[in-house]
C-alpha cells in the first residue's frame, strides 16, 4: 500500500524539522549556559527578585532600587521558570533555544504566506536557522530572541487581520502582541509606528482608517501606560530615560558597520579584503537600504492611487490565501507582511537614531540592536528570490543554494567558536577568577565598589557599587559630583567598610584608574585583577 503525502504536509514536516535543529544547536553549543553581559545580567537578576517576591528591582546593585531602565516581560519569563525551581541562569539557556526555533518557524510560515510558496518559506526559515548572526543572537541571554517572536506573531495576527474580512479581533490580538513587544523593549515603538502607517495606506476609506487605528491603538497603550505608571509610582520616572541632545559618533556608528558586513559578506577573507577599501561598505549599506526605501514608497503609493474597485465587502487579502469567493467587488490582492516589513524595517531604525541622539548616547549599533533589521532583510531578500524566480528560475534556484550554503558555512565557523567556552562573562576568565574567590570571602556587611558590578553579582551573589565616574554615559555629559563621589568611596575603603575591585586593570575605566586608587592599599592582585583596602 503506497502512502502518499501531500506537499503542504511534507513543507510543514519540514518545517518542523528547521526548526527543531535550530534549538538543538543552541543547545549542543551552550552546555555551560548562554552568553552574558551587563544587560544580561540585570535580567537574571531581575527575574531572582521576582522569584523572592521583591518585585522587579535591582538585585545586581547595592542599591536595589525598582527596575525601569529595562522593561519588564523577559525576566517575568524567567521568573516563571524560577518559580519551578529553575534558576534563572539557567532557564534562559533553553528558553533562547525554544525561541530560535519558533521564530525560525515563524518566518517559514510568514515567508509561505507573503509568497504563495511553501518553497519560499521554507527557505526563509533555513537562511534564519543557518545565520551565524542570529545564532549568536539566541546564544546570548538577552531580549532580542523574544522581542524578535512577539514582533513576528504581530506580523501574523496583522496578516490575518486582512485576510479575515477586517475581523477586529485579529487587530487586538495584533495590539496584544505589539504591546507585549513593548514590555521586551522600548524599540517596539517602532512597530506601532509601522502597523498605523500600514493601516492608513492598506484601508480605502477614512472610517476603517480611523477606527482600525483606534482598535490597534487601544489594543497597545494599556501595556505601554501600565508599565509607565508603575515607574512613575516606584522610581520617579517612565522609562529611566532623559531628554539630552548628542550627536552620533564613530562609537556609536562602528560597530554597525561591522554587524553589516559580516551579513553582506559572510566569507571573513573576503569581508576584510572589501574593508579595506574605504567607502564600500557603507556604500552597500546605502545601496540595500536605499533600494528597499524605494521600492516601499512605490508600493505605497500604488496602493493610495490605486484604490480597490468599489463594492460589497471589498477585502484585502494575503499574498498566502487566494481571494475566496465571498471577497466580492474586484479586489486586487494586497501583500501586507512584506510591505509592512518594509515600513517597520524604516521605523525601527529611526527609534534607535532617535535614541541615540536624544536619550542614550551610550547605545550602539551592535548585533542585538541590529537583529530585528537582519531578520527584515532576510523577509525581504526571499521574496527578491521568488520575484526572480518568476523570471529567471535557474538563477533563483543558484542563488538559494549559494546562500545556503554560504550561510551553513559560516554556521559552522560561528558554532565552532562559541563552542570552545562560553562568552562575556560566562567564559572561564571569570568562573576560574582569583579575585572572585578573595571577594567570596569577604565579611558580609563590606561594601564592594567595582567597575563590573554584574560580574560580581554573578559570581558572589552580592550586590554591588558602581564606581564614581566623570562622565554619564547615557547623556555624554560631565557629571559634576565626580570629586564628591570618590571622596565619600575612599573613606569607607580606608576605614575598613568597603573594598575596591578593578577587573581587566581598569579597562573601562582606564582615565581614571590613578584617581580611584590613591591612598589605596592593593591587597590583591591575579591576572589583571586588582582589589584595594585599606592599609591592614
Amino acid at each position: 500500500m503506497t502512502i502518499r503525502v501531500s506537499p503542504r504536509f511534507a513543507s510543514f514536516l519540514a518545517l518542523g524539522l528547521i526548526a527543531l535543529l535550530g534549538m538543538v544547536l543552541i543547545i549542543k553549543t551552550t552546555p555551560d549556559g548562554l552568553g552574558l553581559s551587563d544587560d544580561s545580567i540585570a535580567y537574571i537578576a531581575g527575574a531572582r527578585s521576582l522569584v523572592a517576591g521583591d518585585g522587579y528591582r535591582e538585585a545586581w546593585l547595592a542599591s536595589n532600587q525598582p527596575v525601569t531602565h529595562f522593561p519588564p516581560a523577559f525576566p517575568s519569563v524567567l521568573a516563571f521558570f524560577g518559580f519551578f525551581g529553575i534558576d534563572p541562569l539557567r532557564a534562559a539557556r533553553w528558553v533562547n533555544a525554544l525561541l530560535f526555533g519558533l521564530n525560525a518557524g515563524l518566518l517559514g510560515i510568514l515567508g509561505w504566506r507573503m509568497t504563495r510558496s511553501l518553497m519560499a518559506g521554507l527557505v526563509l526559515a533555513a537562511l534564519f536557522a543557518a545565520s551565524g548572526e542570529m545564532f549568536q543572537v539566541h546564544a546570548v541571554t538577552m531580549s532580542e530572541p523574544l522581542f524578535i517572536f512577539l514582533s513576528l506573531l504581530a506580523f501574523w495576527a496583522f496578516d490575518l487581520y486582512f485576510e479575515r474580512a477586517h475581523h477586529w479581533w485579529w487587530l487586538v490580538a495584533c495590539g496584544i502582541f505589539v504591546g507585549l513587544a513593548y514590555l521586551t523593549r522600548y524599540a517596539g515603538l517602532a512597530l506601532v509606528a509601522a502597523f498605523i502607517v500600514a493601516l492608513l495606506i492598506l484601508h480605502t476609506d477614512w472610517k476603517k482608517r480611523l477606527v482600525s487605528a483606534g482598535i490597534f491603538l487601544a489594543s497597545v497603550i494599556p501595556w505601554a501606560l501600565g508599565w509607565s505608571i508603575r515607574n512613575r509610582l516606584v522610581a520617579g520616572n517612565a522609562t529611566n530615560r532623559a531628554f539630552a541632545w548628542h550627536p552620533l559618533t564613530s562609537e556609536n556608528i562602528d560597530p554597525g558597520l561591522r554587524v553589516f558586513s559580516e551579513f553582506f559578506v559572510p566569507i571573513e577573507p573576503w569581508r576584510r579584503a572589501i574593508v579595506r577599501q574605504d567607502g564600500l561598505i557603507e556604500g552597500l549599506i546605502a545601496l540595500v537600504l536605499g533600494a528597499v526605501l524605494v521600492w516601499v514608497v512605490v508600493k505605497g503609493w500604488k496602493y493610495i492611487s490605486r484604490p480597490l474597485t468599489p463594492g460589497p465587502s471589498p477585502r484585502f487579502v494575503s499574498a498566502g490565501a487566494p481571494l475566496s469567493a465571498s471577497g466580492k467587488g474586484g479586489a486586487e490582492p494586497r501583500e501586507v507582511i512584506s510591505f509592512t516589513t518594509g515600513l517597520y524595517l524604516f521605523a525601527y531604525l529611526a527609534s534607535i537614531i532617535s535614541s541615540m541622539l536624544m536619550f542614550d548616547a551610550a547605545t550602539k549599533f551592535k548585533l542585538r540592536i541590529l537583529s530585528p533589521v537582519l531578520v527584515s532583510l532576510l523577509i525581504l531578500l526571499v521574496l527578491s528570490g521568488v520575484w526572480l524566480w518568476n523570471r529567471r528560475r535557474e538563477a533563483a534556484i543558484v542563488l538559494a543554494v549559494l546562500l545556503l550554503g554560504v550561510s551553513i558555512y559560516k554556521q559552522s565557523m560561528t558554532v565552532n567558536t562559541w563552542a570552545r567556552s562560553g562568552l562575556g562573562y560566562a567564559s572561564f576568565q571569570w568562573y576560574d577568577s582569583k579575585a572572585m574567590a578573595f571577594l567570596r570571602e569577604l565579611p558580609a556587611d563590606i561594601m564592594i565598589f567595582t567597575n563590573e558590578p554584574a560580574a560580581v553579582y554573578l559570581y558572589t551573589g552580592r550586590g554591588c557599587y558602581v564606581l564614581p565616574d566623570r562622565f554619564d554615559s547615557a547623556t555624554a555629559q560631565e557629571r559634576a559630583d565626580f570629586e564628591k563621589g570618590l571622596a565619600v568611596m575612599r573613606t569607607r575603603i580606608n576605614n575598613g567598610e568597603a573594598v575596591l575591585a578593578l577587573f581587566d586593570d581598569g579597562d573601562n575605566v582606564a582615565g581614571d584608574v590613578p584617581a580611584l586608587t590613591e591612598g589605596l592599599y592593593l591587597a590583591h592582585k591575579s591576572a589583571g585583577d586588582s582589589i584595594y583596602t585599606a592599609k591592614p
